[in-house]
């Protein structure tokens, strides 16, 4: 696809293949290849495909949008959520064949193709949702090569269980966004585990935000002085990223921490905590999220296959968000520190804003340490 109103000049089938031998039948769009792996996972989003695609945090992974029409407002260069793409590939059951909206630049099929996302189109996806409900997200393989070889494919493919993704997503140098105010002398440090691009918009109308690399020492933040740590969000298993609870761990007790996602899990594990697998995760715009100490429900955004075993908070931290569909911890705040994290994202994009008051909660904390 180009410009909008474009389409696709040939269809070329392919077909989706599960580790468990499952097969689904479709097209294939976006970039060309042979045959993509990954770990299929869902995601109920209806919309804010884009912001989906760009998100770090999928490293490793193939989506699978449950909305069953995908494309129709097309693309733009303001809604990406990070240098790229690093998703391993889209599942779709139809691309739409052409987008209106005013602030389209683009379609998602050309989107798909420039960075070098391959996709799947045709597929039904109801029937592929209900089986990752049941069985579990699990690796597959989809592409225009037989259906033995992409059964061979899915089950090489290792998924996202011990695997460092984190280090494929990092920024590899510090960046500054600067403040919304240009009078407030307040700095933040970021440590980026795979951020999203609109945290740090969120974070800059509270101070200068300098963004880091995960591997970026305890010493090195402490010696830039900020305020506080923000702790981003990610992709992948949080036992693979060590260097992150280690720095994480150094800085409790020097300065306010507030981290989302996978931050949230490293923050979990430097406090002693342990973290579990979910079985396919958690991964849409409208999770219900109760926060214990105020008892308002929230509808999230959220996108994760771990998250912090909630007995192993124990005399370490007070829970403060559950998720009201299994229970999941959602949220803690670490005892006797001023650090605190949740699961979901309060951001947004795409999802609620129901949540964004946790960005004020921590400006609360970075106007108590007299701004540094």
């Amino acid at each position: 696809m180009s410009g909008r109103g474009g389409s696709r000049a040939a269809v070329s089938e392919g077909a989706l293949v599960l580790a468990d031998g499952s097969v689904f039948e479709g097209e294939l769009i976006g970039a060309e290849r042979q045959v993509a792996t990954g770990e299929v996972v869902f995601n109920t989003v209806m919309s804010g495909y884009q912001e989906v695609i760009t998100d770090p945090s999928y490293a490793g992974q193939i989506i699978t949008f449950t909305s069953p029409h995908i494309g129709n407002y097309g693309v733009n260069e303001t809604d990406m959520e990070s240098r790229g793409t690093f998703c391993r590939g889209v599942v779709v059951r139809e691309l739409a064949r052409r987008h209106s909206n005013f602030r389209a630049d683009s379609d998602l099929g050309s989107m798909l193709e420039q960075n070098g996302v391959p996709g799947i189109s045709g597929i039904d996806t109801r029937r592929l949702t209900r089986l990752l409900r049941e069985t579990g997200a699990m690796p597959g393989a989809f592409g225009s090569i037989g259906e033995q070889e992409l059964l061979t494919a899915a089950i090489a493919e290792p998924g996202t269980d011990g695997i460092d993704l984190v280090r494929e997503v990092t920024v590899p140098q510090s960046y500054t966004v600067d403040c919304l105010d240009p009078d407030n002398k307040i700095r933040i440090v970021a440590i980026d585990f795979g951020m999203k691009r609109n945290i740090a918009h969120n974070l800059a109308r509270f101070g200068a935000v300098e963004v880091v690399p995960a591997t970026t020492t305890a010493s090195d933040i402490l010696a830039r002085d900020p305020a506080g740590v923000f702790l981003s969000n990610g992709p992948g298993d949080p036992e693979m990223a060590p260097y992150g609870v280690e720095t994480i761990s150094a800085l409790l007790g020097n300065v306010p921490i507030f981290g989302i996602c996978l931050g949230h899990q490293l923050l979990g594990q430097a406090i002693g905590a342990g973290t579990v697998k979910l079985p396919f995760g958690h991964h849409g715009g409208n999770h219900p999220v109760k926060n214990l100490l105020t008892d308002r429900v929230e509808i999230t955004s959220q996108n994760h296959n771990f998250a912090v075993d909630p007995d192993s908070l124990r005399g370490k931290a007070t829970m403060t968000h559950v998720n009201l569909n299994d229970g999941v911890c959602e949220g803690f705040q670490v005892t006797g520190e001023q650090a605190f994290s949740v699961q979901h994202h309060p951001e947004a994009n795409p999802g609620p804003h129901d949540s964004n008051y946790l960005f004020d909660q921590f400006a609360e904390m970075l106007a108590g340490t007299g701004g540094r």
